[in-house]
């Protein structure tokens, strides 16, 4: 049995992996979207399944006003004694040389809650992971950020003791490692293994010089040593390797003691663009130990594997996932995500009309505060997704439709709205860097139904629209997906594409749509 990399497609960054007897899991990041923190189980390292989320109330996690690629950066998941961990940070501030962001840790006696209310623990970087010791004691890690005038940013990766029955950090802070000279040190993890302490480290940054660096020291607080053949995992210099931005590793051991790295991955278009819509992906590699005591990448060398033997572990897959959501449930799925905020009755409905997901319009897509929006990854270059509205607009102000997202700023909207000439009208809206163009109006007045797709091919995106479901024609020019991307036109942004439903209501009026259903089909 053979894993195919990546094993979490489209948008799954910052993986923080653990094991807990015969079950897996997988932790990552999910910046603005609600609900915080996407949890992903597998038994055999191979099948892997979307299983819950950690943060799924307002009291957990607020991100009302955060700045696009803020919020949710880098959880960190562990366990001890019959209790999860999980640490998050919400960054609620990114511009200029500042980082506004509060870290914090939640506990659950289950992988799948409940969780608790959030422990305040520190502000002053973020990365930060709970170390268990094994005599009892705790122990938070986190890159230091320091915004001074001539400092290095990433000041290095410092620790505290942490107190579970005061619920709070306690004693010195202590710098441990201020990394290796390929710099920009973060996502700190450590393990205990033959009397040392194995300090993980990111290194690179998160983009085509991204890296893992190990370190290892005989005491918790250092010093540590790094590997003399640092860094194990990177393929910085290696433009034409299909998985870039390798970096950001989490180690697990197996029940038979074989060693697995989970990372940070990304595959670009075939354009030469170096972009990529699907975002930061999450990849596995095999591990094996040197005679001396450090680990190595079980192929040799540091790059990365497409394909790499499984362990010794009995087969798992889980069930195929449906293609098609008829919105048939009274709660969203765990594909779904929200922006900002929770999927509350006031604007979003799965019972006011059974078999159809309501949406009351709220603020544009250009707000960070109230949106009326469900949507969900997209993890294929070759994909199309497809839904069914049902959605009188009154005048201008009111719109609802399809929507491929990246952030507030980049976005395709394939909508519905007024217009004194038009009457009931789609078209194609542009968002490139905040700045909105309207392409191809198609009056659809009379129709009582929409039917809405948008098919991707690598680096091309096509609008269509149909009266029935059966006879479609497209809408507006071939679009590219490129928008879609971390890195397009060099902003520095860390999400990736969504595809989803929306609806908007500039009166304040707060005007409903119905969709049907929404399918999410990959192909070959």
């Amino acid at each position: 049995m053979m894993i195919h990399n990546p094993i979490l497609r489209g948008f799954n960054p910052d993986a923080s992996a653990i094991r807990v007897g015969d079950d897996y899991y997988i932790a990552t990041s999910t910046f603005e979207w609600f609900p915080g923190v996407l949890i992903h189980h597998s038994k055999d390292l191979v099948h892997w399944r979307p299983l819950t989320h950690v943060l799924t109330r307002e009291s957990q996690l607020t991100l009302r006003g955060i700045p696009s690629s803020g919020g949710i950066w880098a959880p960190s998941l562990s366990y001890d004694e019959g209790t999860y961990y999980l640490c998050f940070t919400n960054v609620v501030g990114r511009k200029g040389v500042y980082k506004d962001l509060h870290n914090y840790v939640v506990t659950a006696p289950s992988i799948e809650g409940p969780w608790s209310e959030p422990i305040y623990l520190n502000s002053s970087g973020f990365d930060h992971f709970l170390f268990h010791d094994s005599d009892g004691r705790k122990y938070l890690f986190n890159m230091q950020w320091d915004f001074r005038k001539g400092k290095n940013r990433f000041a290095g990766i410092i620790m505290q003791e942490y107190d579970p029955r005061e619920q709070k950090l306690t004693g010195p802070v202590k710098l441990v490692t201020q990394g290796t000279n390929i710099g920009v040190t973060e996502g700190p993890m450590v393990y205990k293994k033959d009397g040392y302490y194995y300090l993980l480290v990111a290194e690179g940054g998160t983009g085509i010089n991204h890296a893992a660096t190990l370190m290892r020291a005989r005491s918790v607080e250092g010093p540590y040593e790094i590997d003399p053949h640092y860094p194990i995992l990177t393929t910085k210099g290696h433009p034409e390797h299909p998985l870039q931005k390798a970096g950001h590793g989490s180690l697990i051991e197996t029940q038979g003691g074989e060693w697995y790295m989970v990372h940070i991955c990304s595959r670009q278009l075939p354009d030469g663009s170096g972009l990529s819509p699907l975002g930061r992906e999450t990849s596995i590699q095999k591990l094996s130990w040197t005679e001396d005591g450090w680990l190595r990448l079980a192929s040799g060398g540091r790059l990365p594997e497409l394909q790499l033997p499984a362990p010794a572990l009995p087969a798992h897959p889980f069930p195929v996932e449906p293609e098609r959501d008829d919105f048939d449930e009274t709660k969203l799925s765990v594909h779904w995500h929200t922006l900002r905020t929770p999927a509350d009755p006031s604007w979003l409905s799965l019972t006011e009309r059974p078999g159809y997901l309501r949406l009351r319009g709220r603020e544009s897509l250009y707000s960070l505060h109230r949106q009326s929006m469900a949507a969900r990854r997209v993890q294929s270059f070759r994909c199309e997704v497809e839904t069914c509205v049902a959605f009188e607009p009154a005048n201008f102000n009111q719109m609802a439709g399809l929507v491929l997202y990246y952030d507030d700023q980049d976005h395709y909207y394939l909508r519905i709205s007024h217009d004194e000439e038009l009457g009931k009208h789609l078209n194609v809206i542009v968002s490139d860097q905040g700045q909105m163009d309207e392409l191809d109006a198609k009056v659809v007045t009379g129709w009582e139904r929409v039917y809405l797709k948008a098919s991707f091919d690598q680096d091309k995106l096509q609008f269509s629209f149909s009266p029935d479901g059966l006879s479609w024609q497209p809408i507006g020019p071939e679009l590219y997906t490129g928008l879609l991307a971390d890195e397009y036109k060099n902003k520095l942004s860390f999400t990736g594409a969504f595809a989803g439903v929306c609806a908007q209501d500039l009166n304040g009026t707060m005007q409903h749509a119905d969709f049907d259903y929404f399918v999410y089909r990959e192909h070959p």
